[in-house]
């Protein structure tokens, strides 16, 4: 099953920094053949259908072009990438998560191929400025995910409500949430952390971290932590560990929440663990700061001075072309990271257009160098203390990103 923290900072190693900083980047040939190459390509899967989709993907590429390919699905992708670039022994390909780019980039553990790849202008700005560091786009993104509010359909119907009543606006969310609370089942569930409660700070018109400045404590972060406690004080809204669930979509595919936040891995865990729950997908409903969603995503990662780069921004180029990026899609539920591959998606899964529309007005998720540690005791904070006092929470996370931004800009 995907979980929520798939896309968890929680899920960071605090010391990779340090474990970077000890070694250099692997290879130094020139990477100038395009065949006979033997290439090692690290994921991070979230089950058997995306690696088993990626495997044969790869090995299509590698039966065409004359190389060899193995493609190893990762334990802990943070852990061992971190274990294969401090051994001097990094993968030739690899997931390159969006928390950690910053830090490998900064570094100068990254190649920065993806300016000269024939679909560079192809990808989706949002998804470009993600993978862009020192004004340079190093990486492909490798697909993406916004997060969207997913609907019960059958507790809808029995609440009453119709399609005049879904949600636009916090209004509207807070009076669905009440109506479709029960005695058995909560109208919202959420995930207490930063990837799910941030997307309400940047509907609110805050965010943590803009232009070079950390705003973690402002009165829109304030707001939005204040809106989602008077949803707890009113019973209509829980979170997962309340709820007995893992994560907000075992909640939901349980019925102990009509209503959750997630991204698009939710159609593959309700198929796989619940099939008998009806459900949409529809954007998040803005706040007074206008709508707002995270968009998540891995780029492509090549070490700098990879013995196999011409081979391997070839397969990054097929890999990422949108036929191929369309059946990953179809296997795996992911988002292509081109614009007209994702117009494409939008169109052949039409009920999951909501995912799609969401990157016009997405924000990333605060991602550099140094910040997973202040995210990751945010995150904590909020499990021990909650929401109800904002500044309790708001203003640790302020100090310690400030401190983590005033490292990483020396």
């Amino acid at each position: 099953m995907v979980r929520t923290s798939q896309w968890s900072a929680v899920a960071l190693a605090t010391g990779l920094v340090i474990t970077l900083a000890a070694c250099s980047p692997g290879g130094n040939g020139d990477g100038g053949e395009t065949s006979g190459q033997e290439l090692s390509i690290l994921i991070g899967s979230s089950g058997d259908a995306e690696t088993t989709a990626v495997t044969e993907a790869a090995e299509a590429w590698a039966a065409d072009t004359g190389n060899t390919v193995e493609v190893v699905a990762a334990n802990d992708l943070v852990q061992q990438l971190g274990q294969g670039f401090s051994g001097n022994n990094p993968p030739d390909l690899f997931y390159m998560p969006w928390d950690q780019f910053q830090t490998y980039a900064g570094q100068g553990f990254l190649e920065p191929y993806a300016e000269d790849l024939g679909n560079a202008d192809e990808f989706l700005p949002a998804l470009r400025e993600q993978f862009t560091y020192d004004g340079q786009f190093y990486c492909a993104p490798k697909d993406f995910s916004t997060l969207a509010l997913q609907i019960d359909t059958d507790a809808w119907e029995a609440a009453g409500l119709t399609d005049a009543d879904v949600p636009t606006d916090w209004d509207g969310l807070a009076e669905v949430a009440g109506a479709l609370t029960t005695g058995d089942t909560v109208g919202l569930g959420l995930g207490r952390e930063y990837a799910r409660i941030g997307a309400f700070m940047g509907q609110a018109g805050g965010g943590v971290y803009e232009d070079g400045e950390v705003t973690a404590d402002s009165p829109e972060n304030v707001e939005a932590l204040d809106y989602l406690q008077g949803l707890v004080d009113a019973g209509s809204l829980a979170y997962p560990q309340d709820l007995e669930a893992g994560w907000s979509g075992e909640a939901f595919g349980l019925g102990r929440a009509a209503m959750v936040v997630e991204g698009p891995w939710i159609n593959g865990a309700m198929a796989n663990d619940f099939p008998d729950r009806s459900f949409i997908s529809v954007e998040l409903p803005a706040g007074p700061g206008g709508p707002s969603t995270f968009a998540f995503s891995n780029c492509w990662g090549i070490p700098a001075g990879s013995e196999t780069l011409d081979a391997s921004v070839d397969l990054v180029e097929y890999l990422t072309a949108d036929d191929q990026q369309l059946a990953f899609a179809e296997a795996f539920g992911v988002i292509p990271s081109t614009e007209s591959g994702s117009a494409a998606y939008a169109e052949q899964f039409a009920d999951n257009a909501a995912f799609v529309a969401g990157v016009e007005y997405a924000q990333s998720p605060v991602a550099f160098a140094g910040s997973a540690t202040a995210v990751a005791d945010f995150n904590a904070s909020l499990e021990t203390q909650g929401l109800s006092d904002p500044a309790a929470v708001l203003g640790p996370f302020q100090e310690n990103l400030q401190a983590a931004a005033d490292e990483a800009n020396g």
